[in-house]
């Protein structure tokens, strides 16, 4: 696979960081949360980025390593507001441990993120870390706006796609400018990769958003469904509201979502779905995402452009997943 010799970096600077060892107890909900797995795409992409302009991408592992640091942080933190029992298969920090340890371990972790980002080379440090405070305020800002769309009764498909740009498409996008930063690209060709990674997110998660609906159990990995129980205002639900208004729908839908059997509750929904043709329009939607990346990408002048086949073989694998 065109992309083993960045997975495989990776993994071994991951095996050889220390994020520290007294207390115990502070430092061991780290190493598992790291130990977790996932798919690692944003420190990929940032070694990749840098692989565009220098033969020498491994001088990028660090800043790529507090990509993936952070990333893991607010995971951590949001599965807390989420009370969620599991992340990747297994049981959440807060609930292997408790709410306060996971805070506590979960701020190590941001720490470790700008002790990470402070290996870059000297000279890009200032604008790295400009342009990572900015990026991190942006995901708390997309998380907030995530929780009062659970309180509110109308959200626009608009303010959804905004919302999803913040909690996830600017990090995918900050990882491939950070790439470009690492490796001395100019500042034009730093905001196109960021726009390149930001069109590449949002097709990310309305990927998984179909995917929560419509995914195999088998290869899924996590309960099929889940945004449906939660009554979350993906674009899939607004659009199917939104479609369903004045018909024979809008009664049945509105029934669904306030049904108590939950198994019932999502063969219910997903059958507006069907019926509303919801999941061709979504799809359509992250295609076109996956497709101004590719497009972008394909138009981006680098040194090395030969290069880019590993960004599309992993954008590829990104617009095809099942999991």
């Amino acid at each position: 696979m065109a992309v083993e010799k960045f997975e495989r970096a990776l993994t071994e600077a991951f095996e050889k960081q220390v994020y520290g060892e007294t207390p115990a107890e502070l430092y061991e909900p780290i190493h598992y949360i790291m130990s977790l797995g996932g798919k690692r795409i944003r420190p990929l992409l940032t070694l990749m980025s840098a692989g565009l302009f220098r033969e020498n991408w491994q001088n990028a592992l660090p800043p790529a390593m507090a990509v993936e640091v952070f990333h893991n942080f607010t995971l951590m933190h949001d599965d807390i507001m989420d009370q969620a029992p599991l992340r990747r298969g297994k049981a959440t920090v807060h609930t292997r441990w408790d709410t306060n340890r996971a805070i506590l371990s979960g701020d190590v972790m941001l720490v470790a993120a700008y002790e990470l980002l402070g290996r870059i080379e000297e000279r890009y440090l200032k604008t790295a870390l400009l342009r990572f405070n900015r990026t991190a305020a942006e995901v708390c800002e997309g998380q907030q706006l995530d929780m009062l769309f659970a309180e509110k009764q109308v959200v626009r498909k608009e303010d959804y796609l905004e919302m999803i740009r913040l909690k996830t498409s600017v990090l995918v996008g900050f990882a491939m400018e950070l790439g470009g930063i690492a490796a001395g690209a100019d500042p034009t060709t730093c905001r196109a990769l960021y726009s390149i990674g930001e069109n590449l997110g949002l097709g990310f998660q309305q990927t998984d958003d179909i995917l929560d609906v419509y995914a195999d159990p088998e290869v899924f990995g996590k309960q099929v469904g889940g945004d449906i129980i939660e009554n979350k205002k993906t674009w899939l639900l607004l659009r199917a509201v939104e479609k369903s208004e004045g018909t024979a729908f809008e009664v049945e839908l509105s029934g669904w979502l306030s049904a108590a059997d939950m198994e019932a509750k999502v063969k219910g929904v997903r059958g507006i779905y069907d019926a509303l043709d919801i999941r061709t329009e979504a799809t359509a939607l992250a295609e076109a995402c996956f497709q101004r990346a590719e497009e972008e990408l394909a138009a981006l002048a680098v040194p090395r452009p030969e290069q880019k086949e590993y960004l599309q073989t992993l954008i590829h694998q990104i617009r095809t997943r099942k999991k």
